[in-house]
């Protein structure tokens, strides 16, 4: 199985009295490189049988702007609550394991550090792997079974600024 990881993108500051910390939504940069994000994994025509989000308002949104970039057909990201700051992580191996039919790729939005603590459970068994996981940042691991221990091979961590530049435009030549 091919596990992407994606961290949420840019939103609204921590502590702004506007809003809860799990409705903390987006902000137009992080809605916009998130849209340059879903275009580039489309060019690349990149799909996933399955997307699930932390349920927090700004993991959601991104996994939305994702599903929606790469015309997932009526699917929605389903949302779980062991992606959230707070999640289990053995709750999440098992969830991934009960997705029928068998997923081949599947796209995981959540938080840090709770994105980097999975990506080391799943590569080195514990807690030990050092990665700089950036907001907007999409990790690929291939996965033999998921499972609470070293089971996967990190294949690439990207960072948000390749996806950063704005897409070509179409020529309007008839």
């Amino acid at each position: 199985m091919k596990l992407y990881l994606l961290r949420h993108a840019e939103a609204v500051e921590h502590g702004d009295p506007r809003y809860q910390e799990v409705e903390r939504p987006l902000t137009p940069k992080g809605i916009q490189r998130t849209k340059l994000l879903a275009h580039g994994l489309r060019r690349m025509e990149m799909s996933f049988d399955a997307i699930l989000s932390s349920p927090l308002a700004r993991a959601r949104e991104t996994a939305e702007i994702v599903a929606r970039g790469l015309r997932r057909q009526g699917n929605k990201p389903a949302l779980t609550d062991h992606l959230s700051p707070s999640g289990s992580m053995e709750k999440l191996v098992r969830e991934l394991n009960g997705i029928r039919p068998v997923p081949q790729s599947v796209l995981l939005v959540g938080h840090e550090p709770y994105l980097s603590g999975f990506i080391s459970l799943l590569c080195t068994g514990g807690p030990g792997l050092a990665l700089a996981f950036k907001k907007g940042a999409l990790c690929r691991l291939d996965v033999d079974l998921p499972s609470c221990g070293k089971c996967a091979t990190l294949e690439w961590l990207l960072p948000p600024r390749l996806f950063g530049s704005k897409p070509p435009k179409r020529s309007s030549n008839k």
